[in-house]
């Protein structure tokens, strides 16, 4: 037999198989790049170091991504996608508003401790142009929604106890959001160990029912907070 005839028709992989391939790295390159915003900071990180944490040139990174700013935008919009997707797919399970809200609570700890969710934090959008910060702000916004109407939902068929739903969502995502700047992959405490123990608190307080202070009337002021 002819030894050209065992040679492959071309030494290029199929078109959909480098697709694949080019979005494992560039996948690739936006974790890393992740990774060194959220160890030190957007403006201390260089693509110098993320492509020498590659094993690769800078110039590479440029197949992939056309700027800092885009790796940091997509970074962003990648984390607070996985949070929007998340609450979305809670929402349509099945199980009270509340049960959706401590599983929603659950799944916004574990991605706030992951790389991307963890740049939503640390980093975020304020370094970005104005147009990309409004992109990114409409997301957070959709977020902000989705649990302000679990809890809505949740009061009116009396699984959570009458609030502001707008106050309870700021103060419940501030605290799980705060969740990605202190944690520790090499700490004591896994996630799942930390989401538990905040949504205790979250839902339960921390008083007794014997030391509980009376409600005091709901103020109809406007909280001060955007």
């Amino acid at each position: 037999m002819n030894a050209e005839a065992k040679l492959p028709a071309s030494p290029w992989a199929p078109m959909n198989e480098r697709e694949t391939m080019r979005n494992s790295k560039r996948e690739a390159v936006l974790r890393m790049a992740a990774q060194v915003f959220n160890e030190k900071g957007y403006q201390a990180s260089t693509l110098d170091e993320v492509a020498e944490r590659l094993n690769v040139t800078k110039p590479t990174l440029y197949y992939y991504v056309k700027s800092k700013d885009e790796i940091l935008f997509e970074c962003v919009r990648i984390g607070l996608t996985m949070l929007q997707d998340a609450i979305t797919e809670v929402g349509a399970s099945g199980g009270s508003a509340m049960d959706k809200l401590v599983a929603a609570m659950h799944k916004y700890t574990e991605i706030v401790t992951m790389d991307f969710g963890m740049c939503v934090i640390r980093v975020g959008e304020e370094p970005l142009p104005p147009e990309a910060r409004q992109k990114l702000r409409g997301i957070k916004a959709a977020i902000d929604r989705e649990f302000r109407e679990l809890i809505r939902l949740g009061i009116e068929e009396g699984s959570i106890a009458p609030c502001d739903p707008k106050i309870a969502a700021f103060t419940m995502a501030g605290a799980l959001s705060w969740i990605g700047r202190w944690y520790q992959p090499d700490g004591p405490l896994t996630p799942d160990d930390i989401a538990q123990q905040c949504i205790a608190l979250l839902t339960h307080g921390l008083c007794s029912k014997r030391a509980a202070p009376e409600r005091t009337s709901q103020s109809t002021v406007e909280p001060a907070i955007v």
